[in-house]
């Protein structure tokens, strides 16, 4: 069997070759084509050089060092162990004692450093009765919710046209949320309901709306005039979620 560098050096002497013929031998060919031709052939040696590149299996999360935009660094081969790839902290349920009477566990990569790099994620959201999560989004991702105790009732609202999608859903139920879009979930019944959430990204990011007007230091004023809200409704709203201002 021929050596595969072997073949790949031949191939490459054959596209410089007709590179060469397309641009410079062959005057009275068009100059369009001449072009074309070109850059046809160098994409063609480009992919061609890097067909063979190495892929790396993982990147496991170093924690130690602070995230960038693509995620975390990769900790070393050498320091990689079956517990990075080992998340157990959705077995037992969150704290739901708070004012929205829902907690939200997250398994991303910052508390699973083995899905770092690899574009998947997974949360637990417990809902007491009357619990909600109210509306927020995820800028990073899409999110895929499956109902396994209980009922939930959630929805979103498209950017387009602003039109709401809501439906009741039970054990065994799925339901999507496009990358972005606001959405929520509310206990639909008298007792505590569980659902797993996943997402297409290591750190789909969260925003919740109601903490990002009124669990901060926004000025009142500005909050009543970007939401037509009076000023004894803000006040109130904000000493609740105690934001200041």
């Amino acid at each position: 069997m021929v050596a595969l560098p072997l073949i790949e050096k031949v191939l490459q002497l054959c596209l410089y070759k007709l590179i060469w013929s397309a641009c410079i031998c062959k005057p009275t060919i068009n100059i369009k084509m001449q072009k074309l031709t070109a850059l046809f052939l160098s994409l063609s040696l480009s992919l061609l050089l890097t067909s063979h590149a190495s892929v790396q299996d993982f990147c496991v999360a170093d924690l130690t060092l602070p995230p960038g935009p693509a995620g975390y660094s990769c900790k070393s081969a050498a320091n990689v162990t079956t517990a990075d790839f080992v998340f157990t902290g959705l077995r037992k349920g969150g704290n739901t004692t708070n004012i929205i009477s829902a907690a939200v566990t997250p398994a991303f990569d910052a508390q699973y450093p083995g899905l770092n790099g690899l574009g998947l994620s997974i949360a637990r959201l417990d809902l007491a009765p009357g619990g909600v999560v109210p509306f927020h989004t995820h800028p990073g991702a899409s999110e895929l919710l499956l109902v396994v105790k209980g009922t939930i009732v959630a929805g979103f609202v498209s950017s387009f046209a602003n039109q709401v999608y809501v439906k009741k859903l039970v054990k065994g139920d799925l339901m999507v949320f496009p990358q972005g879009l606001l959405h929520f979930q509310i206990n639909g019944g008298g007792r505590k309901a569980v659902a797993f959430a996943s997402f297409g990204s290591a750190n789909p990011g969260l925003q919740i709306t109601d903490f990002a007007l009124f669990a901060n230091d926004l000025p009142s004023m500005l909050v009543e005039k970007t939401t037509f809200l009076d000023d004894a409704q803000v006040k109130k709203l904000k000493s609740v979620l105690g934001g200041t201002g």
